[in-house]
């Protein structure tokens, strides 16, 4: 049995609204997280994903249950929980007009590090996030990945024996993001850390990833290895026809889950474009199959007698997003 980092048990944070009702934003959460594994935890906005984080973090207090990081307790101990935890924010958290060494320094202070000790430590990190040749330069001269690079470095400062990356590859080129994964796998096999990773890109948890929790409605509603979870949906395609802002009618689902090697059909509606967004978002209806290609053209001809102008249809075989598709009916959007 692999050795236990974190374990939570019964895990539940309710919120008291102004009206005086209540909302349990995360339910009877129990997970073991394992030493030296990559774990990730998926789930949309408002799954109770970053609230399960922040109690095991030690940042919010739970209303039930206690978690403990190597055994020492979030509720009872946690400042010696802390210790063994660096954090990687999604937001860049560093000073810009101070060079990267001089960031590395300050928080290294700020974790009490210091003398010949932090002096050998910023060395250690700034060669293993490869930018010891800028380690003089300022912050704000830096690129995003770069920047991200250093924000990495900072979380590894006081070698945490759990390191928790939230999304830290949001809005970096794709070189920048290679060199991130890269890095992740690197804490694991090098390091010898345990990672927990936050991302709403299903292709990177399906590569990352030892084991992945999937979150929904509070509850953790499946955990495994990529490939355990895979199996949930056994050998279906998915056929992934896109439909601008069009309305589908029930009836039109009902239709193609009778076509032949059809399991199941799913329709996600369009979303307008927030404040700010460039664009909306297309609906986009899901037709899971033995054989996708086979029942294709059926489904291709049940769109066509409905009037629903279809924009791009795509096959994929099973993965990540398709378990997501199966539990919750439908698609993770952050």
């Amino acid at each position: 049995m692999p050795e236990t980092m974190v374990q939570a048990r019964g895990l539940v944070k309710t919120y008291r609204r102004k009206d005086g009702s209540t909302v349990e934003a995360v339910r009877n959460i129990d997970l073991d997280i394992y030493k030296g594994e990559i774990f990730s935890l998926l789930g949309p906005n408002g799954a109770g994903k970053s609230t399960t984080i922040s109690m095991i973090s030690g940042l919010i207090e739970p209303t039930a249950g206690d978690a403990q990081i190597a055994r020492y307790s979030i509720t009872k101990q946690p400042m010696e929980a802390k210790k063994l935890l660096g954090i990687v924010p999604q937001d860049i958290a560093l000073y810009p007009t101070l060079s990267a060494r001089q960031n590395l320094d300050f928080f290294g202070r700020m974790y009490g590090l210091g003398g010949a000790e932090l002096h050998k430590r910023i060395d250690e990190v700034l060669d293993f996030i490869d930018l010891k040749e800028r380690q003089k330069d300022r912050i704000d001269t830096f690129s995003g990945g770069m920047k991200r690079r250093v924000n990495i470095g900072v979380g590894l400062l006081h070698r945490p024996q759990l390191v928790y990356m939230d999304e830290p590859t949001v809005g970096i080129d794709p070189q920048n993001r290679r060199r991130i994964l890269d890095t992740v796998f690197r804490l694991r096999d090098e390091q010898k850390m345990t990672v927990l990773y936050t991302t709403h890109l299903m292709e990177e948890s399906q590569e990352l990833s030892d084991r992945v929790g999937i979150i929904d409605h509070g509850k953790i509603i499946a955990l495994g290895t990529v490939g355990e979870l895979v199996q949930k949906v056994g050998e279906e395609d998915r056929l992934i026809l896109k439909v601008g802002q069009q309305k589908i009618a029930a009836e039109v689902l009902e239709r193609l889950k009778q076509v032949e090697q059809v399991t199941s059909a799913l329709y996600d509606p369009p979303q307008q474009a927030a404040e700010g967004a460039d664009e909306a978002t297309d609906g986009v209806i899901t037709v899971f199959a033995k054989r996708g290609r086979r029942a294709l053209p059926d489904v291709i001809q049940i769109a066509n007698d409905a009037s629903i102008d279809v924009l791009s249809v795509e096959v994929r075989e099973p993965d990540l997003e398709a378990v997501f598709l199966h539990l919750t009916g439908r698609a993770l959007r952050d």
